[in-house]
């Protein structure tokens, strides 16, 4: 029988595979991402809109937005960072660059650390099926297949190869949105019914799935999926569809069927996923829960230093200081002296200061499926 001293390592063995640990180890926790690629709507957009439109009306591209962090407008709908900025600060990179600023790939280089496709109004379905739905989106028609073809196109200039190009997405974190919540809003306001607002559901899970199958053929690796915030709480839907039935509100004053609505989205989204877990195990699929990481935002604003939850702070008129007729910018609306103290910036997104808070529950992984804590890369 062999001696158990003879089967335990020598010192020198050990403190070799120890240094093995250490260097995997310390690879692992410096192997942060090298990109963020970012698609979605108004809730991700750095500024694609803004050079769509060319328009010379109050858009993101005016004051008063951006006013806080930034000092100035750049195509965000907020007041400052949006959550795709948060995250690119907690992985040490710098702010996502909308993707039609450069558009014909002038200087392709500083695409290779980011590049986000997000535009405001943007759907997972495209335009005309929604409009065969009876719903009418003229804010844009980026949908995410248009930006998912986007990417494809702007491969090529940035990698060398199939397989370059393999390993540039493997080592970059993917943002799927948010992207869907368009179709329903759009939809709540345009007076569809809700038969066909369900129906949309597994439609749009069905476009986002699929989307995230092609990146994976593609050789990504990881993949942030967000879920739809409280819809029953934003300013610019309790303006529509304001009621004197008390029983139609929560306790914080949010609309009870709007949050029904979101909660259904969101578990069905949870269970799509899920599904793709299985058949991609080797793949890191990360539900963001996007509505539970707001809802400190409603039930505990003061220990946040939160003031006003359902009131916009940039709008015109109202008891949540929405004017459907009017948009942040507008002549005739002004805005809030603190945004830091406002969960709402214009009346649909939220302020700088709630980004923040959203962001802090998504990156330390509490609100995360699976918990999934991101690497702190910043320098």
């Amino acid at each position: 029988m062999a001696s158990v001293y003879s089967l335990c390592l020598s010192k020198q063995q050990l403190i070799g595979i120890l240094l093995i640990i250490i260097f995997f180890s310390s690879s692992t926790a410096k192997g942060c991402y090298k990109s963020i690629i970012s698609f979605g709507d108004s809730l991700a957009d750095t500024g694609n809109w803004v050079i769509l439109l060319q328009q010379n009306k109050p858009t993101p591209a005016f004051p008063p937005f951006g006013g806080t962090y930034f000092n100035r407008p750049t195509g965000r709908c907020c007041d400052g960072r949006l959550i795709v900025d948060f995250f690119a600060q907690k992985l040490g990179l710098p702010m996502v660059p909308p993707y039609f600023r450069d558009a014909n790939c002038s200087n392709c280089r500083k695409f290779r650390k980011g590049v986000n496709f997000a535009v405001v109004g943007a759907t997972a379905l495209d335009n005309a099926y929604l409009a065969r739905k009876g719903i009418i989106n003229e804010l844009t028609n980026v949908s995410l297949g248009v930006q998912l073809g986007l990417l494809k196109t702007l491969l090529p200039s940035l990698c060398s190869s199939s397989s370059a190009c393999n390993e540039f997405l493997k080592n970059s974190l993917i943002l799927m949105g948010e992207i869907g919540g368009n179709e329903f809003n759009l939809a709540f306001i345009q007076g569809i019914s809700t038969e066909v607002i369900g129906g949309l559901v597994p439609e749009v899970i069905k476009a986002i799935s699929a989307a995230i199958g092609e990146l994976i053929e593609l050789g990504a690796m990881t993949f942030v999926v967000p879920g739809t915030i409280p819809l029953g709480c934003l300013p610019v839907l309790l303006t529509r569809f304001q009621t004197p039935n008390k029983q139609a509100y929560d306790r914080y004053g949010c609309l009870i069927w709007l949050n029904d609505f979101a909660h259904y989205y969101n578990e069905y989204l949870k269970k799509e996923l899920e599904s793709m877990r299985r058949l991609h195990p080797r793949i890191n699929i990360i539900y963001a829960d996007y509505y539970q990481a707001s809802m400190p935002l409603y039930l505990s604003p003061r220990s946040f230093g939160f003031k006003s939850t359902l009131t916009a702070c940039c709008g015109g008129e109202g008891p949540y200081n929405v004017n459907v007729t009017l948009s942040c910018g507008d002549p005739g609306t002004k805005s809030c002296d603190d945004p830091s103290s406002y969960v709402n910036w214009d009346g649909a997104h939220f302020t700088d200061e709630a980004h923040r808070v959203i962001s802090n529950g998504l990156l330390d992984g509490s609100c995360t499926i699976p918990r999934f804590e991101f690497p702190s890369c910043a320098s």
